[in-house]
């Protein structure tokens, strides 16, 4: 073959693989999302389908081989058919394309697919103690005020986690975060999807007027920034801007005493220059962080108490009353006296951090 027939031959090949490439896109089917949908063929369709039966099952052996050998079960299959079931359920999340959210983008349905996560944090990690949960309302407004720890905001998860588990008709709150969290990319749209709003006077005053449950934590990052020696001592709860919204929306003050979340990150230092030049309020130094790497992330075992105390009406004020800053600070300081009351009340009961 000429050099001249090679060149010939050459182009015809490339226009014939540009023919069959465009013949290739121009078939494809694209998702609700501008995403191509790659058919694949069956038998890869098919393994893909068995493929977390099969491997369930090669487990299930593997832990009858373990239990005879042993005598007692090493792989708790329960465990691990909640693991898969929680996956698959995540997958199908991601796979939806009509998704409802409300204004400030709450996917309830994304929320509640959580759920068995936080379950077993809250039943088996933390062996979370519920109480006076009966105080929160079945329906309409309330505006749920609670003491703040712990690095991570952990303690406003196990708040709605109980919510759902102890409470007769479960519910979601709406927590107002700080204002950099919300900013962050990619926490930002979990947050929102999961029901948190920015902490500002007016988004709570628009949850409330839609007869949400609202959950505050008035010490802000200066809570979740405690150092260890200042540990379930109540810091100021501002100049009470939350009762101010709870008089206008006419909404009762539920104050909340949450116990353990001290201790999931001790925090014995703060590195203030790093966290000014990363733009986070803190840079904690605990046991495990940074010492450990990505393993000091995860939160240390503690036992909880969480109560729900009885709540102070605000329907019999006035929308004018939450002017007058006297009565605001008498209820600013009852609140917080009740919670502080309540965290000294709950370290009694507990046996000890971790048990």
């Amino acid at each position: 073959m000429t050099r001249a027939t090679d060149r010939v031959e050459r182009r015809r090949l490339e226009a014939l693989y540009r023919d069959v490439a465009l013949e290739i896109r121009s078939r494809r089917e694209v998702d609700g999302r501008g995403r191509v949908r790659v058919e694949l063929p069956s038998a890869v369709r098919q393994l893909r389908r068995e493929a977390p039966m099969r491997a369930l099952e090669s487990v299930a052996r593997l832990a009858e081989t373990l239990r005879r050998l042993t005598g007692r079960e090493v792989i708790d299959m329960a465990a691990m058919m909640a693991v898969v079931q929680f996956l698959y359920q995540q997958a199908e999340m991601a796979r939806r394309e009509d998704v409802e959210v409300d204004e400030f983008g709450f996917d309830p349905a994304y929320t509640e697919s959580l759920l068995p996560a936080l379950r077993w944090i809250y039943h088996s990690y933390w062996r979370v103690e519920t109480t006076g949960v009966e105080n929160v309302p079945a329906a309409g407004r309330a505006l749920l005020v609670a003491n703040h720890a712990g690095v991570l905001p952990w303690d406003g998860a196990m708040i709605k986690t109980a919510l759902f588990e102890a409470h007769p008709q479960p519910r979601h709150a709406r927590a107002l975060v700080a204002s950099f969290l919300v900013g962050m990319p990619g926490l930002s749209r979990f947050l929102r999807r999961t029901g948190q709003a920015v902490g500002h006077p007016d988004d709570a005053h628009r949850l409330l007027e839609r007869d949400e449950l609202v959950l505050v934590f008035p010490e802000g990052v200066k809570g979740t920034g405690k150092g260890w020696s200042n540990r379930y001592r109540l810091g100021r709860f501002g100049r009470g801007g939350y009762v101010q919204t709870a008089i206008r929306a006419g909404a009762p003050i539920i104050p909340i005493s949450v116990v353990g979340s001290e201790e999931i990150y001790p925090m014995i230092a703060d590195l203030g220059p790093v966290a000014d030049l990363l733009g986070l309020p803190y840079f904690p130094i605990t046991p495990t962080f940074p010492l450990l790497g990505p393993l000091g992330i995860v939160p240390l075992p503690s036992k909880w108490r969480i109560q729900f105390h009885e709540p102070i009406r605000t329907d019999l004020c006035a929308p004018e009353d939450a002017e007058d800053q006297r009565l605001v600070m008498t209820l600013n300081d009852a609140v917080r006296d009740t919670v502080q009351e309540g965290v000294l009340e709950n370290l009694k009961l507990r046996k000890g951090a971790f048990f």
